[in-house]
């Protein structure tokens, strides 16, 4: 008995590139059956509630928009949660673009180089996987992932190295959010006082600056230090409850 054919719209405005993206399903992809193809967001929301398909696969850019295929992909993830949306893009310096498919729903994303369209990435998107990627993507995908895995080492490792505790790294966050000490002590759960606060604002220049370097430090430097060792995180300056 032959296997079941899950069945695809594709979604995309350059007659070309349809073509293209069609030849690519008929000879590398026989699984799937593609049941119809839209060029417009007018034409595509008729066809799915006619045809109801498996997938969908989504080009990003249509009619110059790049926001009309976010917004196909969110309403579909919303209306459709069964069926599966991947991203077929050219858009392949876009990285938000690539952020807001994923948060309105997107079940894979596809950049239109480097490997293309593979049977291998369409059936594991209809097998339930999430996140599918080709390779340009993944290769962006696991630099910064270790970028963001050696930042978090150094701040590890400077942490350890200053001897830096719970009340440290808080002083200099808040310091560097432009509290005053005043306001720090009135923090939830910081039992220091104004004097106190000094005190450690002192040890900690003592433990971030070289003796020659001491003279004339103020609060201002002392963040910026604390900032260029990766003791408090630029990207993550938030407040604690008051």
């Amino acid at each position: 008995m032959d296997k079941k054919k899950f069945k695809v719209i594709i979604v995309e405005d350059v007659k070309l590139e349809l073509k293209g993206t069609q030849e690519i399903f008929r000879h590398e992809i026989p699984d799937a059956e593609v049941i119809g193809t839209a060029m417009t967001e007018a034409e595509f929301w008729p066809l799915l509630e006619e045809l109801m398909p498996d997938m969908v696969l989504l080009d990003l850019g249509l009619g110059g928009s790049t926001t009309i295929g976010v917004d196909i992909c969110k309403t579909l993830h919303k209306n459709h949660p069964d069926i599966k949306v991947l991203i077929f893009t050219g858009e392949v310096l876009n990285e938000k673009l690539w952020v807001d498919a994923l948060n309105a729903g997107a079940d894979g994303i596809i950049l239109k180089t480097g490997e293309l369209l593979t049977a291998t990435d369409v059936q594991a998107v209809m097998d339930g996987k999430k996140l599918v990627f080709n390779y340009p993507i993944l290769e962006k995908i696991v630099r910064r992932f270790k970028e963001a895995v050696m930042q978090d080492m150094r701040r590890q490792e400077a942490v350890i190295t200053y001897d830096i505790d719970e009340y440290d790294e808080r002083l200099l966050r808040h310091l560097a959010l432009g509290y005053t000490k005043d306001m720090i002590t009135n923090l939830k759960g910081m039992p220091f006082g104004v004097k106190s606060l000094e005190k450690r604002q002192n040890e900690l220049i003592n433990r971030l600056f070289a003796p020659d370097e001491r003279i004339g430090v103020n609060a201002c430097r002392l963040v910026t230090r604390a900032l260029e060792l990766r003791i408090i995180d630029i990207d993550h300056l938030e407040p604690d409850e008051e």
